[in-house]
C-alpha cells in the first residue's frame, strides 16, 4: 500500500545526516531536532503553536485534556472512521456520539452534528477522512452557535486546504479550536516510527498542552496539571525535518496519481470515485478510496491480492457497531450511509512513488474483474 523504501531511497543523505546529527549530540528527547521541527511546522501551516507529541492518539487525548473536557459530557463524531477518534473520547470517561456520514465526501455529516447536538455537548471532532478536508465552514458555525469546541483530527489530511466561502484558505488542523495529527509512518508526512503533534493559535491553551505532554510540569519537578509522557523522539524529529520540504511535492504526487486512477475508472458503472477538485488542495489522497456498487467487492479485493496488488478496506466496521463502543442509544436506521460504506469502499495502493506502469497494472486488474 506504500512505498516507503523507494521513498527513503530518494532522501537518504538528507535522512542520514539528520539522524546522525542526534547520535553525535546525544540529545535524544526534545533534542535540537525537535524544536526546529516545530517551528518548520508552525511556518508550514501557518499556526502559532505546535506542541509535538508521542503519537497521534494521544494527540487527540491531550487535546481534549486541554479543553478541560468533564467526565459525561458528550463529543460528536463520526461514526466511519478509525478507532482512536473514539478511543480517547472513552479513555477520559466523556461520552461519546457517533453520527453517520456524507456519502459523497465521506466526512461527518452536518446534518448528522445538528441532530445530535444536547445541552450535555461539549466538542465535535470532524476527522478528515482519507485527506479529504470536511466541511469545517459549517463546522465552525455549529461550534459558534452552540458553544462547543472543535477539535479537528487532521491524521490523515496533513498538507491539505480547507477553502472558504470568502475564497479564504487554511490548513486543516488549524481551524477549530485544537487538531491533532499523527506521523505514523504511512501518514502523508510520516516519520520511521510514531510520533504525532497537536496544533492550536490559542495562547493560553497551547501553554497548558506543553505542561501535559510533559508530565504536567513546566518547571522541572513541578507538577502543574495532570499530564501524561508524550514526547516526539528527536530521531523521529530529525526524519520529519527531512520530509516536511518536501510535503507539498509528496501530495501532489498523489494527487496525479488520484487523477490517472479516476481517469481510467470513469464512467463505469460498478466504480465510484473520489472527487477530485482541480480549483483547491482540498483532498491530499492518504488513501484513494473507491465505492464497489452492484458488484462483488470482496471478491475484486481477493483477485487485486492475487495478482500480488495490496488492496484494503477502510473500515469494514462501523463503530457503532464495535464490541467496545456498542451502546443502546444507537440504532441501525441512524447509521444508513456508514452502514452502506462498510460494503462498498476498498482503498488501492496510494504513495508518492506510483508512477504509471504500476498504475496502469492496478487499473487494468480492477477492470478486468468488473468486466
Amino acid at each position: 500500500m506504500v512505498d516507503l523504501k523507494s521513498q527513503y531511497d530518494k532522501i537518504k543523505e538528507t535522512v542520514n545526516l539528520s539522524i546522525q546529527e542526534v547520535l553525535e549530540t546525544n540529545s535524544y528527547i526534545n533534542g535540537p531536532q525537535v524544536h526546529h521541527f516545530q517551528k518548520s511546522l508552525e511556518d508550514y501551516l501557518d499556526v502559532k503553536h505546535v506542541i509535538p507529541c508521542a503519537n497521534g492518539t494521544d494527540a487527540l487525548q491531550i487535546a481534549m485534556m486541554g479543553l478541560d473536557l468533564q467526565p459525561g459530557d458528550e463529543v460528536i463524531t463520526a461514526d466511519f472512521t478509525f478507532a482512536a477518534t473514539v478511543e480517547v473520547i472513552a479513555l477520559l470517561q466523556l461520552t461519546p456520539v457517533l453520527v453517520d456520514v456524507d456519502q459523497v465526501n465521506m466526512n461527518i455529516s452536518i446534518e448528522g452534528i445538528r441532530k445530535a447536538i444536547t445541552p450535555k455537548t461539549k466538542a465535535i471532532v470532524p476527522v478528515h477522512l482519507f485527506g479529504r478536508a470536511a466541511n469545517m465552514e459549517a463546522i465552525m458555525a455549529i461550534a459558534k452557535e452552540f458553544n462547543l469546541y472543535v477539535i479537528e483530527d487532521n491524521a490523515q489530511a496533513i498538507g491539505a486546504n480547507c477553502r472558504f466561502s470568502d475564497g479564504s484558505k487554511k490548513k486543516a488542523g488549524t481551524i477549530g479550536h485544537v487538531g491533532a495529527t499523527s506521523f505514523f509512518p504511512s501518514k502523508n508526512l510520516g516519520c520511521y516510527g510514531d510520533g504525532g503533534a497537536i496544533f492550536t493559535n490559542d495562547d493560553t491553551l497551547a501553554h497548558k498542552l506543553r505542561g501535559i505532554v510533559n508530565h504536567g510540569m513546566y518547571e522541572r519537578y513541578h507538577h502543574d496539571v495532570v499530564g501524561v509522557n508524550s514526547r516526539l523522539d528527536s530521531i523521529q524529529a530529525a526524519v520529519l525535518n527531512a520530509k516536511l520540504p518536501l510535503l507539498d511535492e509528496y501530495n501532489k504526487a498523489r494527487q496525479n496519481a488520484a487523477r490517472k486512477y479516476s481517469a481510467a475508472f470513469e464512467g463505469h458503472k460498478n466504480i465510484i470515485s473520489p472527487t477530485i477538485c482541480d480549483i483547491c488542495d482540498c483532498h491530499v489522497f492518504h488513501q484513494y478510496t473507491l465505492r464497489i456498487i452492484a458488484a462483488d467487492r470482496n471478491g475484486l479485493m481477493q483477485h487485486l491480492l492475487d495478482k500480488g496488488i495490496p488492496c484494503a478496506i477502510y473500515y469494514p466496521i462501523p463503530l457503532h457497531s464495535q464490541k467496545a463502543y456498542k451502546d443502546s442509544r444507537y440504532k441501525e436506521e441512524d447509521f444508513p450511509i456508514t452502514n452502506q460504506l462498510v460494503k462498498e469502499v476498498l482503498s488501492l495502493p496510494m504513495h508518492t512513488e506510483l508512477d504509471d506502469e504500476q498504475i496502469k497494472y492496478i487499473t487494468d486488474s480492477v477492470l478486468e474483474f468488473l468486466k
